[in-house]
């Protein structure tokens, strides 16, 4: 495989495609050429989490990154937005897309995402890549936790109002002053809470959050499946600074996986592959390169999808 790590890629210049599942839209990055490796976002993402990795990995696989059903441009049905739901729609998006394996990247949720693919799909799963992944423990900041709280579909319109945009700065400084870091923690929770003032996407952000989360914190662990993932490479990936979800998570997950491997970003926050992407996406060239064993797709069809106007 190639290393060339192109210069990071604007998410405007992204090629994204929008392919209608089960009636829904469903957007996607699809880039690159090689063996597919698919990337999943968290709550409040979209497939613009990893455009700054596309130019980077795109000489070495072929990257795939959807909208979550509810997140970014894809379609906000009332619906089930359950891990297991998203797995399904993952599973028929491959489908569609002629995949049969791939490699799984997940971020946050995207991560819980991925773990619940493996557990129902774990024959199409090469490889599995946590990044700061929920569903590995109880604790969750509380920014998180609050809307979970009954009542705050009332408050979460104030949130992302035009005043309060136009405060940005001052919201910005609050946070940090519980631990959240300048940059892209910042960066991203902000871009996502912004977009909250749609009511469908707010409506679909909450079904998606108090499917795994309550006032006490995560709800959904998968920490007593993860021996049975020891046949599938797997390797976390950690901020050392997460304010969001604690890195002992990671270093416990590691350490019920046989044979996983453990990476601590140690000056990142919950965002390590955009805080230092040139080391992030190193690391997983280096991880498919050292587990070639279980390389099995390794060109993926002409895409189906209908492919957007930059």
């Amino acid at each position: 495989m190639g290393s060339g790590m192109g210069e990071a890629m604007n998410e405007e210049d992204v090629p994204t495609y929008v392919m209608s599942l089960h009636g829904n839209d469903l957007h996607y990055v699809r880039a690159g050429s090689g063996p597919p490796v698919v990337l999943q976002h968290g709550v409040l993402g979209s497939r613009r989490s990893w455009a700054h990795l596309v130019n980077l990995l795109a000489e070495d696989f072929t990257l795939i990154a959807p909208d979550l059903l509810g997140h970014g441009d894809s379609s906000t049905p009332r619906g089930d937005y359950s891990l297991g739901a998203h797995a399904g729609g993952l599973r028929d998006l491959l489908d569609e897309l002629g995949i049969e394996r791939a490699t799984l990247v997940g971020h946050s949720l995207g991560g819980g995402v991925a773990m619940q693919f493996t557990w129902l799909f774990r024959e199409r799963v090469e490889r599995l890549v946590l990044v700061d992944s929920g569903g590995l423990g109880r604790e969750l900041s509380v920014l998180l936790r609050v809307p979970t709280v009954p009542g705050v579909e009332l408050v979460l319109p104030v949130v992302s109002a035009p005043w309060v945009r136009r405060g940005g700065g001052a919201l910005g400084r609050q946070l940090q002053r519980i631990g959240m870091r300048s940059g892209p923690d910042l960066e991203e929770l902000w871009r996502g809470y912004l977009r909250l003032g749609n009511v469908e996407a707010r409506r679909a952000f909450l079904a998606t959050l108090r499917t795994v989360v309550d006032t006490g914190g995560q709800t959904i662990s998968a920490v007593e499946k993860l021996r049975a993932f020891a046949d599938i490479p797997t390797m976390l990936v950690w901020g050392g600074r997460d304010r969001l979800i604690p890195l002992q998570h990671g270093i416990e997950a590691h350490e019920a996986i046989p044979g996983s491997r453990l990476e601590i970003f140690e000056k990142a926050g919950h965002f390590p592959h955009l805080d230092e992407p040139r080391r992030f996406a190193a690391l997983l060239v280096d991880f498919v390169n050292s587990t070639k064993d279980r390389l099995v797709q390794t060109t993926v069809p002409p895409d189906p999808g209908t492919k957007l106007q930059a």
